[in-house]
C-alpha cells in the first residue's frame, strides 16, 4: 500500500501541528522547514480544517492549530479521509474495469488485506508518533514497508 503524497503531506502537517501545540504556526512556516510548495500545502490544510482536524485563523497572529489533542486524532481516520479510494468497500484500490475481471475470492482478500491495513493505523493516533520514543518518520516508512 502506497500513500499518496496528499495524504503524506497531511500527516506531516499534523505532526508539525503536534510537535508546536502551544502556538500556532503557518502555512509558510511549514513550508519552509519540510520544503514543500506552499499552494499544495494550502490544499491540504484546507482538507484538514474540512475534516476537524485542524482549526485555522486568519489575520494577524492567525495560523493553524490541531483542533484537538493528539491523542484523539486516531491515523486510520486521517488516512481514511485523505485517501478516498480506501473508502469503497466494493473496489479495494482498482478501477472498475479491473475489479470486474478480479476473480471473486481475489477480490474478497484484497477488501481483507485492505480493512487489515486500516484496522492497524486506526490503533494508533497522532500522540503515538509524537512520544520521544517514536521517530516522526517512522509511521511513514512503516506505512510504505506494508504495501
Amino acid at each position: 500500500m502506497r500513500l499518496t503524497r496528499f495524504t503524506e503531506y497531511s500527516l506531516r502537517v499534523l505532526i508539525y501541528l503536534g510537535q508546536n501545540k502551544d502556538r500556532r504556526v503557518t502555512i509558510h512556516q511549514i513550508s519552509e522547514d519540510y520544503d514543500i510548495s506552499k499552494n499544495h500545502l494550502m490544499k491540504v490544510v484546507s482538507n484538514l480544517t474540512r475534516q476537524q482536524f485542524v482549526v485555522a485563523q486568519r489575520g494577524p497572529g492567525g495560523g493553524i492549530r490541531l483542533s484537538r489533542s493528539a491523542a484523539d486524532i486516531n491515523l486510520g481516520e486521517v488516512i481514511g479521509n485523505t485517501e478516498k479510494h480506501l473508502q469503497s468497500p466494493d473496489q479495494p484500490g482498482f478501477s472498475s474495469r479491473t475489479a470486474a475481471a478480479v476473480d471473486s475470492r481475489l477480490n474478497g482478500y484484497l477488501r481483507q488485506a485492505l480493512q487489515a491495513y486500516l484496522d492497524e493505523l486506526s490503533r494508533h493516533t497522532l500522540a503515538d508518533i509524537l512520544e520521544a520514543n517514536v521517530q516522526s518518520g517512522q509511521l511513514l516508512e512503516m506505512t510504505e514497508q506494508a504495501a
